[in-house]
């Protein structure tokens, strides 16, 4: 019963495999090799158009990176308040952009368009004092399980674009996303104005995959540079870029994400018919987040149950009991259905 974190599954069979193969040939270093040009050029197929990318090991490299190559002196980034790089990444988007991640509000983890129009006119372009409008992000799923809609991608874009700001996505979930949104990779990002994309993989099936994907190649003339001094290009790439030809072979990524979406279904219903636990706000990936009295979600631990407490969010649609506890429950492409029963036996 392991619902900590999907980065605690391992990796598809099919990756894994992949990795075998490619462990037996020489190829070109840096990024050069003939395996890097195609998964590149496959990039291109994915987001119907022609898309640079840039292959890193971890999704917080990933943000940081992709920040930093829209960096403005005395720049400011705006993201949600519990987004991932404000609240889990020990300040590297910070680091490594020189600029600060300013928070704005919103329920269900998503940026308040009203709230973000308020906090921008805060950061003019003259504010030499408190620092400049530089870019906005969002998290797709967000770190509360919730989903930006198409539309409502929208209408951050249009402010970002209103105020000539690049707009970034963080989708270490991003696949979850697609396939709770029933949308294509292109509607989800380019087609909606999203400028860069961190495109994670290895919390859906990878080993250590992500990569760093602009829209508009020409805003990534600095990001090769930016890459080699973060110290994240790697001499043997290709084996991020094998990962990601098993990946997307065939939408494996999709069926991956799908399956742990519907491991996660599975949770949300029987926690909607227990009566002693509940479901503490909607979501719509593969992470859940319930209210359970703590003598059960002790008695859960013990019988080998893994997740993790959770602080609550600002807008908590109904406090926490004193005897109660707030957790989260992520599924993964290695769920199983025996899996989420057995802990729903747990608490029952």
């Amino acid at each position: 019963m392991f619902f900590a974190s999907d980065n605690w599954a391992g990796a598809h069979t099919a990756i894994n495999e992949r990795l075998m193969r490619e462990s037996i040939r020489f190829a070109a270093a840096y990024g050069t090799s003939d395996l890097d040009r195609a998964i590149e050029q496959r990039f291109n197929e994915i987001f119907e158009r022609e898309v640079a990318v840039f292959f890193v090991a971890t999704g917080t490299a990933a943000n940081s990176l992709a920040l930093a190559s829209v960096e403005r002196p005395g720049g400011v980034v705006f993201a949600h308040s519990e987004a991932h790089v404000i609240e889990d990444e020990c300040g590297a988007p910070d680091f490594f952009s020189g600029m600060r991640m300013i928070p704005v509000e919103g329920a269900e983890g998503k940026i308040n368009p009203l709230n973000l129009k308020a906090r921008m006119a805060r950061y003019p372009q003259t504010a030499v004092h408190h620092g400049r409008a530089a870019a906005i992000t969002i998290t797709q799923a967000t770190e509360v399980g919730s989903i930006y809609s198409l539309d409502e991608i929208q209408v951050v874009s249009d402010i970002a674009k209103a105020e000539g700001l690049p707009l970034h996505m963080d989708g270490a979930r991003f696949a979850n996303a697609l396939v709770a949104l029933d949308a294509t990779p292109a509607e989800m990002t380019w087609k909606r104005d999203v400028d860069i994309l961190s495109f994670g993989g290895t919390k859906n099936g990878c080993w250590c995959a992500e990569a760093i994907v602009f829209f508009d190649p020409a805003m990534a003339k600095e990001l090769p540079f930016i890459r080699k001094r973060a110290a994240q290009l790697f001499s043997k790439s290709r084996f991020i870029a094998a990962q990601f030809e098993a990946y997307l072979k065939d939408d494996l990524w999709l069926e991956l994400a799908g399956h742990a979406n519907a491991m996660a279904d599975r949770l949300r219903e029987g926690l909607r018919a227990s009566n002693t636990a509940r479901l503490a706000w909607p979501t719509q990936s593969n992470e859940v987040f319930t209210v359970l009295p703590k003598e059960m979600m002790k008695a859960a631990q013990e019988k080998g149950a893994k997740f993790y407490d959770w602080l609550e969010p600002r807008d908590m649609p109904e406090p926490v009991g004193d005897d109660e506890a707030l957790i989260r429950l992520v599924t993964s492409f290695a769920t199983t259905a025996e899996d989420v029963d057995a802990f729903l036996s747990a608490i029952a």
